[in-house]
């Protein structure tokens, strides 16, 4: 089918607990999302299908939009006036997600390497086998045991080099004899992407004992990764394999008209279209529950990371134990006993489905966002990374800089935009929160955009984009993202009080907006426009991404928020007094107008 042909659109999420349904109609040359439903996801008992929920959140959408979609239990394709739709699209996080086991030879290199591909692909990668990773051989062995992985990725070595530590991790993989999670008896799948003098030796290792697919390898050079057959692999096989395991899953293959993706695969997919589509550099972060996703294209370079133990309710604990209740106590502008403090954060893991019954509540909930937000970011910086092990050729001057091989990606100066999902940024009381304590947590510098995707429909859009590019974004710009604002934030160090900033802007039909920027102090403008042109001229010592003291020039965005311009300075840090860390962080909350007074 041609896009052409593509008027009506039905997509779902089927995610662990609540499949989504949306409607997506084209309305002259543009496609808006129409009508949404909602049902608890049936893969477990007593249902065990899958399609039952997906189904029950169809017909809420067609009792809200009084079009007909379902024939029984098909979907009525193409469509007819009022009658069907011309294609289904579906992701599924179902029953865990696609959970992977990863192996390279080397832990910094293949097995980085390997996890990059597992993880952008949409997986939850539950550990990483090197032959360096410290363990003794037979504590691996007993590792491999004890997870039951739906696939395992192996990989090391690059082509034509040594074959010992790669044939090595298949000797153990063979020892273990691992069983896959889904389908008794079945044989765990694993794909070979290591190596490619090793293929015979790893047929002969593991051909009888796994159902066992060779593709190219991942690192065929020290200097190049080649990442996408592997991802296409992992795709087919949850798709083939795991998929047709789960519960009312091949029933649901038959329903849908592209391949189901992983849910963190297509939101993914749908943030590298956003990037590409707008020459940006983006992240995108989904705090949930349990777990935090983090999703980030940097000059076309596309990583993903999941923090699986970072997360606001289930994990909540997690975060205080990793960060320390210090660091959770600094965003308060309040005091409250460790004990006090340490006895709320259980008590909402105990009960992750309680929202804050007061004002106090609802601050430590932000304070603890900001540091999931913070420490899930900082994971990713780690992955997010250059190749490493590369040799470069350095002159003599270059001999004095310690750069590195496997520097960050990530360059925060250069961040175009950031887009936050999940219930604490999506659903926060007032839309200031969100933007805040995204602010707060990655610092943002010069210039960046900020948005919320407020009924996660970025999974529905990134299946969707596999068929039709322009009928993603279309949705993405017009109903799913809501445009907070856009952030302005000099970088630099000055005494309080200071003027670090003059700027101004300017929007069609608005009136012009100037000021200036004094350090220590947040601006808080209200600008609906949904595009505006900003001149900065920062003072010495002050950058906006044009190097120290130049003017800059810039696009920007207005948004429910509006302009949010931090003086306080990068790296940013909170003042160490009590007293004054309080009276700042009361300043700020009012002048963002966070919280009631």
């Amino acid at each position: 089918m041609s896009n052409k042909d593509l008027e009506v659109i039905i997509a779902t999420d089927c995610g662990s607990t609540t499949t989504k349904a949306i409607l997506i109609e084209k309305k002259g040359d543009t496609y808006r999302q129409t009508f949404r439903g909602e049902a608890p996801t049936t893969v477990e008992a007593p249902f065990e299908d899958v399609t039952k929920g997906v189904l029950n959140s169809i017909t809420e959408v067609e009792e809200l939009s009084g079009r007909k979609i379902l024939d029984g239990e098909n979907i009525i394709t193409p469509n007819n006036g009022n009658t069907g739709a011309d294609i289904y699209v579906s992701t599924s996080s179902a029953g865990g997600g696609l959970q992977m086991m990863v192996a390279g030879a080397v832990k910094a290199m293949t097995g980085e390497s390997a996890q990059r591909c597992a993880l952008g692909a949409g997986a939850i990668v539950m550990d990483v086998l090197a032959s360096n990773d410290g363990r003794a051989d037979h504590e691996k062995i007993e590792r491999i045991r004890q997870l039951r992985p739906d696939m395992m990725l192996l990989s090391g070595g690059t082509d034509g080099g040594t074959i010992t530590h790669v044939v090595e991790l298949a000797q153990f993989l063979k020892a273990a004899d691992p069983k896959p999670r889904l389908g008794a008896s079945y044989k765990l799948p694993v794909i070979y992407a290591g190596n490619n003098k090793a293929h015979q030796q790893i047929k002969d290792i593991l051909g009888d004992r796994t159902a066992l697919i060779i593709t190219e390898n991942i690192r065929p050079s020290l200097e190049r990764e080649n990442l996408m057959p592997a991802r296409h692999k992992i795709h087919d096989i949850f798709l083939e394999h795991v998929m047709q395991q789960a519960p009312g899953y091949p029933k649901l293959m038959k329903m849908v008209g592209a391949p189901i993706m992983p849910t963190p695969a297509a939101v993914g997919s749908m943030t590298e279209k956003f990037a590409k589509a707008n020459k940006f550099n983006v992240l995108a972060v989904d705090i949930g529950g349990a777990t935090t996703d983090v999703f980030s294209v940097f000059s076309g370079v596309f990583n993903r990371t999941v923090s699986a133990n970072l997360g606001m309710s289930y994990s909540i604990s997690n975060v205080m134990a990793e960060t320390g209740l210090a660091n959770i106590l600094r965003w308060l502008p309040f005091d409250v006993e460790e004990q006090d403090l340490r006895n709320r954060l259980k008590n909402k893991m105990i009960r992750p489905t309680t929202i804050p019954q007061t004002v106090e509540d609802l601050q430590i909930e932000h304070a603890v966002a900001r540091e999931a937000l913070r420490l899930a970011f900082d994971q990713h910086k780690s992955l997010a990374v250059g190749l490493k092990g590369v040799q470069q050729e350095r002159s003599i001057s270059d001999a004095f800089e310690q750069t590195a091989s496997g520097a960050s990606l990530i360059n925060i100066m250069r961040l175009d935009y950031v887009i936050g999902s999940g219930g604490i940024l999506a659903h926060s009381p007032r839309r200031t929160q969100s933007m805040l304590m995204m602010i707060d947590a990655y610092q943002p510098e010069g210039v960046t955009r900020m948005a919320v995707d407020s009924i996660f429909m970025m999974p529905h859009l990134g299946v969707l984009a596999q068929i039709s590019e322009k009928a993603a974004l279309d949705v993405f710009y017009n109903d799913c993202l809501v445009r907070m604002g856009t952030c302005l934030a000099p970088k630099g160090l000055a005494k309080e009080g200071q003027v670090i900033m003059d700027w101004e802007v300017t929007a069609p039909g608005a009136k012009r907006l100037w000021g200036d920027l004094r350090f220590g102090d947040i601006l808080h403008i209200p600008l609906e426009a949904a595009k505006a042109k900003l001149t900065a001229r920062p003072a010495k010592g002050f950058d906006m991404g044009a190097g120290s003291g130049n003017k800059v020039e810039a696009d920007i965005e207005g948004g429910v928020v509006g302009l949010v311009l931090d003086g306080r300075g990068r790296p940013f840090e909170l003042p160490k007094s009590h007293s004054k860390r309080i009276a700042d962080l009361n300043k700020w909350y009012k002048a963002m107008g966070m919280y009631p007074v």
